[in-house]
C-alpha cells in the first residue's frame, strides 16, 4: 500500500510539474506585453507632448514650417477627400433605411430628418473621418517617416542638432488637425444630403417635414461636438503613425509593421475615445429641441 500511495502521489505531481513551465512563459509573456503596451504609450505621450509645445513655440518664434504643412494639408486632402464622399453616401443612407423603418412602424415619418441628421453628425461623420485618416493618412505618414527611419535620415537630422519632432512631426500634426474638421464637415453634408434623397424618393416622407425635424432636433453644439471629435481622432492619428515611423526598425519588415501597427492602434484608439466623449456628451449635453 505503501508503494501504490508512492506512486499515486508521483504521478498526481507530475502533471503540475509539467505544466508550470508553461505557466511561468504564459504568466512571462502577458508581463511582457502589459509593460511594453505602456512603455509604447509613454512614448506616445512624450511625442504628443512635445509636438503640442513645439509647435506653440515655433508659431510664436515664426519657425514654423508652413510650406511643410501646407504641402501636408494638400497629401491628405488628395488621399482622404474622394473616399470620404463614396463613405459618407452609405453612412447617411443605412442610418435613413434603418432608422426610417422604425418611425415609419410607429407612424412618426416626420421625425426621420431628425433621426438621419443626429446620426450623422455625432456618431457617423466623426466615425468615418476618424477612420479615413487612421487608414490613409496613418499609413502615408508611418511608412514616409519609416522609410526615413531605415536611411538613417531620422539619426541624421539629430546629428546635425536638428529635432526630428520640430522638422517632420509638428508639421504633419498640423495638417492633420486642420484636415480633419474639413473632411468631417465634407462627410456630413455628402451623409445628411444622401439620407434626405433616399427619405424623400423611397420612404415618401415630405421634404418640409424633413428639414422641418432636422432644424429643431440638430443644435450647433452637436456640430460644435462633431468637428470637436473629429480634430481628436486627428490628433491621436497623427500622433501615433509618428511615434510607429520614427521607431521603425529592420529594413522594409521593419517599416510595413510600423505602417500595420499605426493603422490598427489608431482604429482602436478612435473607438475607445469615440465611446468615452460619447457618454461625456450624452451626459452634459442631451438632446433637446433647437
Amino acid at each position: 500500500m505503501t508503494e501504490r500511495n508512492v506512486l499515486a502521489t508521483a504521478t498526481r505531481s507530475a502533471p503540475n510539474k509539467v505544466a508550470s513551465p508553461y505557466a511561468r512563459i504564459v504568466r512571462k509573456n502577458f508581463s511582457d506585453a502589459v509593460v511594453s503596451s505602456l512603455r509604447t504609450f509613454g512614448r506616445a505621450v512624450d511625442v504628443a507632448k512635445e509636438s503640442v509645445g513645439g509647435a506653440a513655440r515655433d508659431i510664436v518664434s515664426l519657425k514654423f514650417q508652413w510650406r511643410e504643412m501646407l504641402q501636408q494639408c494638400w497629401y491628405l486632402i488628395t488621399v482622404t477627400a474622394l473616399p470620404a464622399i463614396l463613405m459618407a453616401v452609405p453612412f447617411g443612407v443605412i442610418v435613413s433605411v434603418q432608422v426610417g423603418n422604425l418611425i415609419h412602424q410607429l407612424g412618426a415619418d416626420s421625425l426621420l430628418g431628425a433621426a438621419s441628421g443626429l446620426g450623422v453628425i455625432k456618431q457617423g461623420a466623426p466615425l468615418a473621418t476618424g477612420l479615413l485618416l487612421g487608414g490613409a493618412g496613418a499609413a502615408a505618414i508611418a511608412a514616409d517617416l519609416g522609410a526615413r527611419s531605415i536611411r538613417e535620415e531620422i539619426d541624421a537630422l539629430r546629428t546635425m542638432g536638428i529635432s526630428p519632432i520640430h522638422r517632420l512631426v509638428i508639421p504633419r500634426m498640423v495638417a492633420m488637425v486642420i484636415v480633419a474638421p474639413m473632411l468631417n464637415i465634407l462627410i456630413i453634408f455628402v451623409g445628411v444630403s444622401a439620407g434626405y434623397a433616399v427619405a424623400v424618393g423611397a420612404q415618401d416622407v415630405t421634404p418640409g417635414s424633413y428639414w422641418g425635424t432636422f432644424g429643431s432636433f440638430v443644435t450647433l453644439a452637436d456640430v460644435w461636438v462633431s468637428l470637436l471629435k473629429s480634430m481628436i481622432f486627428g490628433f491621436l492619428v497623427v500622433v501615433i503613425a509618428c511615434q510607429r515611423g520614427l521607431e521603425a526598425k529592420g529594413g522594409p519588415r521593419g517599416v510595413a509593421d510600423g505602417v500595420n501597427a499605426a493603422v490598427v492602434l489608431s482604429v482602436v484608439s478612435i473607438t475607445i475615445v469615440n465611446l468615452l466623449i460619447t457618454q461625456l456628451v450624452t451626459m452634459f449635453i442631451p438632446v433637446r429641441l433647437a
